[in-house]
């Protein structure tokens, strides 16, 4: 029976091998894997009939997450979609971030990479084996109040030739254990018991809130344990794409974890997913009226988890 705070036991078992970590013989790299656009974590369904996703009209464009109205001095449309990363490989996915006084805004970042199976996990940022150009900052909107990781991932509507329409405006990402990933059943080292390493990491990973409330933290972690995910649903802040201006026709919304590489993983090529969607504007315009009464009609074609393109050829995966 576990009877140690989870943090006794990690510092315990840090300080007990932290020569062994420094000299990893087989790094258990985590995968990180963009899970189907527009449906909900751990779906593992027909991604053509997720609905986790819709199309909202607001009228204050200022405000990320406005409510949706169904009438009113109409500013703009947003088209919201929920997105979630799983983590298939190896070992878990864990970052650290520090900074060195409350006079620092961001926190510099390190990734923390497990020595070997049931081997130590780094678990300070003076520990990690691996730095980074990315960085955390605090986000005080009421939504958030937490440490977010910046970089983690990005949102764009692009053409079926792949050319970018919108960009997202996501400010980054607070990372824990939110819900069970579809493969977790067949992954060999999915977290152990509370004793273990991985046991003890994946307990402070579960419901993890990234130091909410807390903006004079020195330190923060972020992390997705092997069998886990981590999902943002489409009501959150910035889980859309503005398409106000968006002209009628066919596109792609496509969501790219780790989308600059910067964090080491087992495998890169299922980093990207798309959906193909069709947008008409209402009576058949090929844009926006100047007075938005209605919204556009967006229909889901196709999705294409891990494929950077759906709507257009090649249809089989060519990134």
């Amino acid at each position: 029976m576990f009877k140690r705070p989870v943090a006794v036991v990690i510092a315990a078992i840090t300080a007990s091998a932290l020569t062994a970590s420094s000299h990893a013989a087989t790094p258990m790299l985590p995968d990180l894997r963009q899970a189907p656009v527009g449906c909900p974590g751990g779906y593992d369904g027909d991604a053509s009939k997720c609905e986790a996703w819709d199309v909202c009209l607001v009228t204050d464009p200022s405000s990320p997450g406005g409510p949706c109205v169904d009438e009113g001095d109409i500013r703009a449309v947003r088209l919201r979609f929920t997105t979630s990363v799983d983590n298939i490989g190896d070992g878990p996915f864990l970052v650290h971030a520090h900074r060195d006084s409350t006079a620092q805004p961001r926190m510099a970042v390190r990734q923390a990479i497990q020595s070997d199976v049931d081997g130590p996990i780094p678990m300070t940022f003076a520990e990690a084996q691996h730095h980074t150009s990315t960085w955390s900052y605090y986000e005080p909107a009421a939504a958030h109040e937490h440490w977010h990781l910046m970089g983690f991932e990005y949102f764009q509507l692009r053409t079926p030739s792949g050319e970018t329409v919108v960009t997202d405006r996501k400010n980054g990402f607070c990372l824990g254990d939110r819900y069970t990933n579809a493969d977790a059943g067949s992954l060999a080292h999915r977290p152990g018991d509370r004793d273990s390493y991985t046991g003890a990491l994946a307990h402070e990973l579960d419901g993890h809130k990234c130091q909410h409330h807390n903006p004079e933290a020195l330190d923060v972690f972020f992390g997705i344990s092997v069998g886990k995910g981590d999902d943002y649903k489409y009501r959150v802040e910035f889980q859309w794409l503005d398409i106000t201006r968006v002209a009628s026709g066919i596109y792609d919304v496509v969501t790219v974890a780790n989308p600059d590489r910067v964090l080491l993983e087992k495998n890169y090529d299922n980093n990207a997913s798309s959906m193909a969607i069709k947008v008409q504007w209402p009576g058949g315009a090929t844009h926006a009226p100047e007075k938005i009464t209605r919204p556009p009609v967006v229909k889901l074609l196709r999705g294409c988890p891990g494929k950077i393109r759906c709507a257009g050829e090649p249809w089989r995966g060519s990134r």
